[in-house]
């Protein structure tokens, strides 16, 4: 285990369906290769603040189809300083941990470039973000739950939006990737999809709304990613129902629960596969590394890459949906 004995494992910033599983992997991992394993809870400030149990094989039982994390998640400010820094390195060494397993996005993966610069604790990430907007990996755990769960969602607002001949803006997460719009909106035929990537005229999104109107179809399903540069759904709103007086339109923010649930099928696999991957990758000598999923196949991506680019959004998908739509 090149010197590795006792891993800790954490999770960070946002929470997202799949993060149980890829708990209970890095446990089951690290104790079959003989380590000991201790869950880190609330993240970088239970790091500082001791708050370190050790995780048996027993402790992770039944949690492979739960939502959440059971290790609690938070975004720590003290963890930005040099003195909360120190303390979470002093109860590192408290507790004899001599490897990270880090759970979460690009905002936990910069906190571990900057740990690791000072104390050269070996760490390997694993993404977990609903929001699929990190490279070296094509996807992230949860992401395919939270887009499920804003398909589903969508889904039934269509259906009272063709009882009521009205038109509905559909706010869900991202705000900076708008891949959980893309992929929702797309699965359920929305006629727009407003995302971060790609700026917004909103003068060409009303002529398609104009469009509908003159080819008499009564029901149009607009999806917003929360990080758009329409400045929000509400502004939206307002410039349809300014150009559309009669129009009944109705808006809806789906909010967090995309967040929450149990993760699909694809997340638990995912989350059990790179959990699988993190721990054999410390095993190996590897650190500072992200463990992904790249064609059907691990890969490890430094994590100074992974925190400099950004998922690009396919263009051909953008292209799709200005066909699909009409």
């Amino acid at each position: 285990m090149k010197n590795i004995g006792n891993i800790g494992v954490l999770t960070s910033g946002g929470d997202s369906p799949g993060m149980n599983a890829a708990i209970r992997a890095v446990v089951r991992t690290g104790i079959y290769l003989g380590c000991r394993v201790f869950g880190i809870h609330r993240g970088y400030q239970g790091m500082i603040e001791g708050d370190i149990t050790e995780l048996k094989s027993t402790d992770v039982s039944n949690i492979i189809s739960r939502g959440g994390t059971i290790l609690k998640t938070a975004r720590s400010k003290d963890f930005m300083t040099l003195q909360g820094m120190e303390a979470a390195y002093r109860q590192l060494l408290k507790h004899d941990i001599d490897a990270l397993v880090i759970i979460g996005g690009d905002g936990s993966f910069r906190g571990a470039v900057a740990f690791f610069e000072k104390y050269l604790i070996p760490a390997v990430g694993i993404p977990g973000t609903i929001d699929k907007d990190l490279v070296g990996t094509d996807f992230t755990i949860g992401f395919d739950t939270a887009v499920n769960t804003a398909m589903e969602a969508i889904d039934k607002i269509k259906d009272t939006a063709e009882a009521h001949d009205r038109l509905f803006l559909v706010e869900v997460m991202g705000r900076d990737a708008g891949y959980i719009a893309l992929n929702s909106g797309i699965a359920c035929g929305a006629e727009d999809i407003l995302i971060p990537e790609e700026e917004t005229r909103m003068d060409e999104v009303l002529e398609r709304i104009a469009g509908d109107e003159r080819r008499k179809k009564e029901v149009h399903i607009i999806v917003v990613a929360e990080g758009d540069d329409s400045s929000g759904i509400e502004a939206v709103a307002k410039a349809v129902s300014e150009r559309f007086p009669a129009k009944d339109i109705r808006s809806c923010v789906l909010g967090h629960i995309q967040r929450g649930g149990a993760p699909s099928s694809a997340d638990r696999v995912l989350a059990s596969r790179l959990g699988y991957a993190a721990v054999n990758g410390l095993a190996e000598g590897k650190s500072q590394v992200m463990a992904g999923i790249v064609n059907g196949n691990v890969v490890f991506t430094p994590f100074k890459n992974v925190i400099k680019s950004r998922m690009p959004v396919q263009q051909d998908m953008l292209n799709m949906i200005k066909v699909l739509s009409i």
